[in-house]
């Protein structure tokens, strides 16, 4: 947790007392490297922000962005943040009031963002396809390609640090100025041309105020294992060797974290401790059937993916000891591992 966090959340724990500890104290993890159980949860809305936007991307690498659905992605967005909220007070988990004020700041400005663009695209961008061919402009297409760096990248780094300037750069530069079906082209120039300038100078004032407020992120997560395969895993890194047999390993964060640990299940070996976290850790699930989830999980939500209709997400809490055997055999269980909520 972020010095800035702890001092926060520290100040609310003076008046309030909760039942359970943020983490295990006997834990082989390195002090350090704990971070509070209620972490699972509070991450998940800041995903989501990483979950939308790669459905954006999806959509709009062939149907006009016109019919995204920004305002249901809004409600998700909200209805996931009020259910994480609730586990944690149900749990008694620690309030961690600094990160609450992260994710209010975030979803605040997603929301005013979607709301935005959704008034825009069914506004003068129904109008620009309207005086269509009824195809995709380079501008269009350009849009697409964008979108998708912006989540590959969002994937492993701050999204304030997505260089938006050179993608306006080069949407005026390297994307033709005349062409076919010209009101579109230039609606379409000055929709991406608002974004990404506006993204640009907000992401730069973010960026700030991060840096004076944070410490950088750690880029692993301390975990123990029963025991360590004869061969690590690609990023996977050996700390130590208890005496018991188990063994402490850093993993990479964030999107490769699934990564590592499904090649971890799948070599044998078995996640019993994350960031010092014996209990429960979120994982998400897309499928279009009955999900057999592991004994001791439960649902926590579901999310309609409203651009896969028939597809959901399911936001499921599953024992740590069984994350493994999850992730080891997703497939047969009829789901998809989107993520697992590393902290």
């Amino acid at each position: 947790m972020r010095d800035t966090s702890r001092r926060l959340a520290t100040l609310l724990l003076a008046f309030v007392t909760f039942a359970h500890a943020s983490t295990d104290v006997e834990s082989p993890v390195a002090p350090d490297q704990r971070r509070g159980a209620e972490q699972t949860l509070l991450t998940y809305p800041e995903w989501f922000l990483v979950h939308s936007p790669a459905e954006y991307a999806t959509w709009v690498a062939g149907h006009p962005s016109h019919d995204f659905p920004f305002i249901a992605h809004v409600g998700q967005l909200w209805g996931s943040y009020a259910a994480v909220t609730r586990e944690q007070w149900r749990e008694r988990y620690p309030s961690n009031l600094g990160y609450h004020v992260m994710i209010l700041v975030i979803a605040s400005s997603t929301t005013v963002e979607y709301g935005l663009r959704s008034a825009y695209e069914n506004v003068a961008g129904r109008i620009g396809w309207a005086l269509s061919s009824g195809t995709l402009t380079p501008e269009d297409r350009y849009g697409a390609r964008v979108a998708q760096d912006y989540v590959d990248f969002i994937r492993k780094d701050p999204w304030y640090l997505f260089d938006f300037t050179a993608k306006l750069r080069d949407l005026w530069t390297a994307v033709p100025l005349v062409g076919a079906d010209p009101i579109r082209k230039w609606e379409r120039r000055y929709a991406l041309t608002t974004e990404y300038a506006v993204k640009a100078v907000y992401g730069k004032l973010i960026e700030l105020a991060t840096r004076s407020a944070y410490e950088p992120a750690r880029p692993t997560t301390q975990v123990v294992v029963d025991h360590a395969p004869d061969a690590l895993p690609e990023g996977v890194g050996l700390v130590r060797t208890l005496d018991d047999g188990r063994a402490v390993l850093d993993l990479p964060r964030y999107f490769d974290f699934r990564l590592a640990a499904t090649a971890l299940a799948r070599s044998g070996s078995h996640l019993v401790d994350v960031a010092g976290n014996r209990r429960t850790i979120l994982v998400t699930l897309t499928t279009r059937d009955a999900v057999a989830l592991p004994d001791g999980s439960r649902v926590l939500f579901e999310q309609p993916i409203v651009t896969k209709p028939g597809t959901r997400r399911v936001g499921a809490l599953v024992p740590v000891t069984a994350l493994s055997s999850l992730l080891a055999d997703a497939p047969a269980r009829g789901a998809s591992i989107e993520h697992v909520y590393d902290y």
